[in-house]
């Protein structure tokens, strides 16, 4: 029997519902680590990890790296540089381009907080063999390669959460 996944009916059968949902459930544990444990947004996560993997990223770098816009990851920096957790160095031909690395106080947080992460991750993945992850693994490469293919082929209309179903502005 084919699954929904294929041809969804239902909204449990769209399979960016279900992603979603188990991001939520999943993402969960680690949001509360992050901001009950260390005082830190899933946001100020994301930049933590990167640069706990790759120090001295250039913050243009950063943002296209996370998939956050540049407004977002800014906000994030420049908290993570207000918490002394990041150290932002500026440019000496543009101002505008700033270098990002870890303080030490910023590596202690990755260094505390990647080992959990990660067992949360290996607990989620223990319900699979290591043949099933190794699927999954590919699955979602093919999966995010064909999802940047749409993206960058299907023109989509600029959000505008003001207007109705209708295209028309709300009163």
């Amino acid at each position: 029997m084919p699954s929904p996944l294929s041809d969804p009916v239902l909204l449990d059968d769209l399979l960016l519902y279900r992603m979603g949902r188990f991001v939520s459930t999943a993402g969960h544990m680690v949001i509360r680590l992050c901001e009950g444990g260390w005082g830190i947004t899933r946001r100020e996560w994301r930049v933590i990890a990167l640069l706990g993997q790759e120090d001295g990223l250039m913050s243009s770098t950063l943002a296209e790296r996370i998939q956050l816009d540049r407004a977002r990851t800014s906000r994030a920096v420049s908290s993570l540089v207000e918490k002394k957790l990041v150290r932002r160095a500026t440019g000496e031909a543009d101002r505008r381009q700033a270098l990002l690395s870890l303080t030490a106080e910023g590596r202690a947080v990755y260094d505390g907080l990647m080992p959990r992460v990660r067992a949360i991750n290996r607990e989620i993945l223990s319900v699979l063999t290591p043949a099933e992850v190794g699927q999954l693994d590919g699955a979602l490469e093919r999966l995010q390669a064909q999802a940047a293919r749409m993206a960058a082929q299907m023109p989509l209309p600029k959000a505008d959460r003001r207007r109705g179903p209708s295209g028309r502005r709300r009163a």
